[in-house]
């Protein structure tokens, strides 16, 4: 309906009269004269809906819908009565908002109409809208786009609030508002400044190094602090042929090298900020039997897998996006691990070895009261003890060890061989044990996702780890040049690359891609 609705409101905006400069990208040129509007809000019924305008004939549209027809005070919500440009038919009565440019979410005039959230009253607006010379709807992501064109917004901003309108766990939130609030951007643009301090020493060396001007002590200092770093000798005259070629003074050259080591770290926990923003793959596993389907629909909160007591039920991997402890993860339930009874189960057990490898953290899941058979043996050898030993290394797999079924242990307390791993005891049937695994969870996920409350801002997306890397790389070649002009350029490709993670100044495809993800009015 609401599709069939945007349709409609898109014929009626075209027409000779209406200005319709656009790029290449398929969105206005700032400054263009174009002037969109859109449902910011929620689709659908809902008590108050939210449409915006951005662009130069923002008053023009709130003047011909309101009466009285003036403006009313900037940033300050009026009750106004919306009508009909064409027939004045009353179409709602609702509060305006007025912000003019440069002041505002864009950076253009804008105007808020705050509408009662049934479907004849949006579409009445919207269309009514759409009859105002000058205006025609918004594309998915424009307004976010006008607010990065006109600098309100740099890129990894953009992309904070693209990640806070579809975050779905609290730790997806508070990443996405670090961003938003501008920790990443501010974290680049610390370094590239760094970089352009060291860029103007070399630059100073390239232009003035043979000048007499140049302040006394300059050049030996950075011929002190490039000879200790080769091995040199501590200063030759300017006319050696050996002289190495790039002279930073002792503190650029430093600050050169930490960001170095920086750049390295943010790169070693790139995958952590990935693994926030689109989920932990978190792999159920066990021999038959040990209650794993019900484990997965416990924490699940739905009836996700068939739950049987036959042996080999689950005979594919079943996956589900899941909230746990507040953080996103893919849960998946797969097949119980033993010898397959035929080639369709078989085939299970292979490919939940196949997920078993792709894991972040495995929950591997044991039978209380049967841990002395030969398959939970076999399981504690092949699969936990292996994994356990390599949980200390923050690169490898997590797992967390849990002996289901607790409600069958005897009254007097378990009798567990002391040689067991570190574990969990539960009782998918009664739910005891639940809250210390859902704390143990969120404890194995903070280190597997990173925590988004503290420490540096994390890299969420591919772009981030391209742009980090090619840094890192560019500054690789700056150590070893040997020509004062290559070491320029490496510092310049290394500038280059965080300016492009921070500000844009990519393709206008990448652009594209960022800004396709949001919806249309946002």
């Amino acid at each position: 309906m609401w599709r069939g609705l945007w349709t409609l409101v898109a014929r009626a905006a075209r027409g000779p009269c209406r200005p319709c400069a656009r790029q290449g990208s398929g969105a206005p040129a700032p400054g263009s004269g174009a002037t969109i509007f859109a449902l910011s809000s929620g689709q659908g019924r809902c008590g108050i809906a939210v449409i915006r305008t951005s662009g130069p004939a923002s008053g023009h549209a709130l003047r011909s819908l309101t009466a009285p027809r003036e403006l009313p005070r900037a940033r300050s919500a009026s009750l106004r009565l919306l009508t009909d440009p064409r027939s004045g038919e009353p179409l709602d009565r609702a509060l305006v908002l007025w912000f003019p440019g440069p002041h505002s979410f864009t950076g253009e005039d804008c105007a808020e109409f705050h509408v009662h959230g049934g479907p004849a009253v949006v579409s009445g607006v919207l269309q009514a809208l759409g009859r105002v010379p000058g205006l025609r709807p918004a594309e998915a992501g424009e307004f976010t786009r006008r607010a990065f064109a006109h600098g309100k917004l740099s890129l990894t901003e953009v992309e904070g609030l693209a990640d806070l309108i579809h975050a779905e766990t609290e730790a997806q939130r508070r990443q996405a508002l670090r961003q938003l609030d501008g920790e990443l951007g501010q974290l680049c643009g610390g370094w590239a400044e760094t970089l352009t301090k060291a860029l103007a020493h070399v630059e100073a060396y390239i232009d003035f190094g043979e000048d007499d001007n140049l302040e006394e002590g300059i050049l030996e200092q950075g011929v002190l602090a490039w000879g200790s770093r080769l091995g040199t000798p501590a200063f030759q005259p300017l006319e050696a042929p050996s002289l190495p070629p790039l002279f930073l003074s002792c503190t650029a050259d430093s600050q050169v090298r930490e960001l170095e080591v920086a750049l390295d770290t943010h790169l070693r926990d790139a995958r952590r900020g990935q693994r926030l923003r689109s989920g932990a793959h978190v792999v159920v596993t066990g021999p038959p039997n040990a209650g794993k389907s019900s484990l997965v629909n416990l924490l699940s909160r739905k009836p996700v897998s068939i739950v049987s007591p036959e042996p080999g039920t689950t005979r594919d991997v079943l996956e589900t996006p899941v909230d746990l402890a507040g953080f996103p993860a893919l849960l998946s339930d797969t097949a119980g691990l033993r010898e397959g009874q035929g080639p369709v189960e078989q085939e299970g057990v292979r490919r939940a070895r196949e997920r078993l490898e792709q894991a972040d953290l495995i929950l591997a899941v044991l039978d209380a009261s049967d841990l002395a058979s030969p398959s939970s043996c076999n399981f504690l050898d092949t699969v936990v003890t292996p994994a356990v030993a390599r949980s200390p290394n923050g690169n490898s797999q997590r797992l967390l060890l849990v002996l289901n079924k607790s409600d069958l242990l005897p009254p007097g307390g378990p009798d567990l061989s002391p040689e067991l791993p570190p574990h969990l005891l539960l009782s998918c049937l009664t739910g005891e044990g639940l809250d210390g695994l859902l704390e143990a969870l969120r404890k194995e996920l903070a280190i597997v996702c990173g925590n988004p409350s503290t420490g540096p801002p994390l890299l969420t997306r591919a772009r981030h780890q391209h742009h980090l890397q090619g840094c890192l790389d560019a500054l690789g070649r700056y150590k070893q040049a040997t020509d004062v002009a290559l070491a320029a350029e490496a510092l310049r490709v290394a500038r280059g690359h965080l300016a492009r993670l921070h500000g844009g100044g990519g393709t206008e495809e990448i652009l594209d891609i960022i800004f396709r993800d949001f919806c249309v009015g946002k």
